[in-house]
């Protein structure tokens, strides 16, 4: 049945490596410059002049602001919702939530931070009966740690849910991708952009290139085990570390990133 919901042999490979290629050939150029004197530097990491508010399709693009519950482009969800402190938790907060009418729920909330994925797995054993759906409200963060959190749920079974007016950012959506089934608020945000990479500026410059392909090659990896289409990337790579593109209804579904989108 997953083969048939999901035939990774029609998935547009060939042109998300192109854009992948492209992107790691233009990272190669930033880091060479980053030898360069100040003064001949470009301007690097982000229109400070960015729209606020609700963003519509073709007007994707706001700032990336990791520390805040709620960002601009997001309205507080309804009473009804599950209780969120005003500002991010440093690192994964995980605890089963009411459903009320519907069905318990795991509540993942915060930064997502080393050893999170380790964490995840002691809590799923710790639950007797262990709910279905997981829903997210996350700034993102590591994203090993996203992947191996990812993995794990897939691994159970379990479903994603993105509830109205929380917010999946950065290396939260692989969390997501990993649901068997993938359901998104009309009024939630999905957002992307690219990974940051932490590497010592005494690196050679092909030695940090490397790692950054490896890293995108892993996280491709991951997509297509998920049977998310990889072209899902280019959004990611074609927006800066201190912005964050969010995506719209139809870009969730075409990439089969959400498999339902709830009013």
């Amino acid at each position: 049945m997953f083969s048939e919901r999901y035939d990774t042999s029609r998935i547009t490979i060939q042109r998300s490596l192109k854009w992948v290629l492209i992107a790691q050939a233009l990272l190669a150029v930033v880091l060479v410059l980053l030898d360069l004197p100040t003064q001949w530097m470009p301007r690097l990491g982000g229109n400070d002049a960015l729209p606020t508010g609700p963003t519509a399709p073709g007007d994707q693009v706001r700032r990336y602001e990791p520390t805040r519950s709620f960002p601009d482009f997001t309205q507080k969800p309804p009473p009804s919702t599950v209780e969120i402190p005003g500002e991010m938790p440093p690192r994964l907060q995980f605890k089963v939530v009411d459903g009320g009418e519907q069905e318990d729920a795991i509540f993942m909330n915060g930064r997502i931070s080393s050893g999170d994925a380790q964490r995840f797995e002691s809590f799923l054993a710790s639950l007797e009966d262990i709910p279905k759906v997981v829903t997210l409200h996350s700034p993102g963060g590591n994203v090993s740690e996203a992947l191996a959190i990812g993995r794990s749920l897939r691994a159970a079974d379990l479903e994603t849910a993105m509830q109205p007016g929380l917010v999946c950012l950065s290396s939260c959506p692989y969390i997501f991708a990993a649901g068997v089934k993938r359901s998104a608020s009309k009024t939630s945000a999905i957002g992307m952009h690219q990974h940051f990479y932490d590497a010592p500026g005494y690196m050679p410059v092909f030695l940090a290139v490397e790692e950054i392909q490896y890293g995108q090659g892993d996280t491709m990896k991951y997509l297509i085990e998920m049977g998310i289409d990889p072209g899902l990337m280019v959004h990611s790579l074609n927006t800066p570390p201190k912005e964050i593109y969010i995506l719209a209804e139809d870009e969730l579904l075409d990439t089969k990133l959400a498999t339902d989108i709830q009013d």
